[in-house]
């Protein structure tokens, strides 16, 4: 028999939306031509790896060397973590060694890792909400418990409502900046303000939370935004993080844990995280592209055409009279649900499907009343959809 809380997942109206969405629109493609089906479901970038990780692919396909596929220490190639460290440590203005880092299979994998490696049953998580919707089943897989908090009006950290919800189950705090779905980046006075509330807490309870930052959208930023450093705030912080978005390679499922080399525990920290990695099954990150990883990362990447992208279908949500938040980093749009649904996203994004408009319903990613749209689609299909979009409000009002 299917174990019963798994039953009652898969079963729920809410399981795996954005995946359905996105095979509903593989159908309906075939069935009225690529140019008629406008599908802002999935956030599966665009743009093809940059010409460095192309390069690394090649040159390591020529490898025909012994042992060059063979198992390494489950942390990864020495190597691999040392290049690993030191992009960790230019992005956090701090030293960090390949003792604290973990290649995982993608930033999935790495949280699963922390998270196995730190709740105990009953443990919490906090997490602002809205939130990428997976967050709950990685919690809930380890016994743990997902607190969310909802964020202020433009999507920022409440840390009041936060600090709040802090209690002696209290393991850590999840944040994602830049944000899926809404592209928010925490400044760094959010940043500030949310280390010192887990000092705070620390210092009264004699547990202080870990602060788990999950970074695959790091470097898609827009009019000069910057995404601020933890490490050289609080010292029980870790990130988690992948090359799927950044160099667009996220079918290949390469990720990485970076554990704060000042966190108390560090190094029973990473040893937890490589013995999770190992028993939850993935054993170790892809050899291959553990390797490409390593000589690409610093590829330079120009994501101006996302901003040109996010651009045009704000004009096109502007004349078709929709509110959003205007992303600041990743490539979604976080989409207000018209008056006089009642904030019925799942009923909206059911009626947008009529003029063939695949979107995400907020309830999902933990705020009823929103929808998401992925943006990292041609801006064909982005120009196309702008007759469907107005349709579509001015019908359903």
């Amino acid at each position: 028999m299917i174990a019963s809380h798994i039953k009652e997942i898969i079963n729920s109206k809410g399981a795996s939306v954005i995946r359905k969405m996105f095979e509903e629109g593989i159908q309906l493609k075939k069935q009225y031509g690529e140019d008629n089906v406008f599908d802002f479901s999935l956030g599966n970038p665009d743009l093809d790896p940059p010409e460095e990780v192309v390069r690394a692919i090649q040159e390591e396909a020529k490898d025909v060397s012994h042992g060059c596929h063979g198992y390494m220490p489950n942390a990864g190639y020495p190597e691999v973590r040392a290049s690993m460290a030191r992009k960790v440590s230019l992005e956090q203005g701090t030293q960090v060694s390949g003792n604290e880092i973990v290649m995982t299979v993608g930033a999935a994998s790495a949280l699963n890792c922390v998270f196995k490696s730190i709740l105990e049953p009953e443990d919490e998580v906090i997490v602002p909400a809205p939130f990428f919707a997976e967050y709950r089943h990685y919690v809930r897989n380890y016994g743990g418990k997902l607190i969310e908090v909802m964020t202020k009006d433009d999507f920022s950290p409440d840390i009041e409502a936060m600090k709040k919800q802090l209690s002696p189950k209290t393991a850590a705090v999840l944040i994602n900046t830049p944000n899926n779905p809404t592209g928010k980046i925490y400044s760094k006075e959010d940043i500030l303000a949310l280390t010192q509330m887990l000092k705070e807490h620390g210092k009264k309870t004699g547990r202080y939370p870990y602060l788990i930052c999950d970074e695959p959208y790091r470097a898609i930023v827009y009019d000069g935004a910057e995404v601020p450093s933890v490490f050289d705030k609080y010292e029980n912080s870790v990130i988690v993080t992948s090359f799927a978005k950044d160099i667009s390679i996220p079918g290949e499922r390469i990720g990485y844990i970076a554990v704060n080399p000042a966190c108390e525990d560090c190094a029973e920290f990473v040893s937890a995280c490589v013995f999770s990695l190992r028993t939850l099954g993935c054993v170790n990150a892809p050899a291959f592209f553990q390797k490409v990883a390593a000589k690409s990362w610093s590829a330079k990447v120009d994501y101006s055409s996302y901003k040109k992208r996010r651009d045009l279908l704000t004009a096109i949500l502007d004349k078709a009279g929709l509110e959003y938040s205007k992303p600041q980093g990743a490539f979604y749009l976080f989409v207000k649900v018209p008056a006089g649904w009642n904030d019925d996203d799942g009923a909206f994004c059911d009626y947008l499907k009529k003029f063939f408009i695949l979107s995400a319903p907020g309830t999902g990613f933990g705020k009823k009343g929103y929808f998401r749209l992925a943006y990292c689609v041609s801006e064909k299909t982005i120009r196309n959809s702008e007759e469907a979009f107005i349709k579509a409000v001015q019908k359903g009002e």
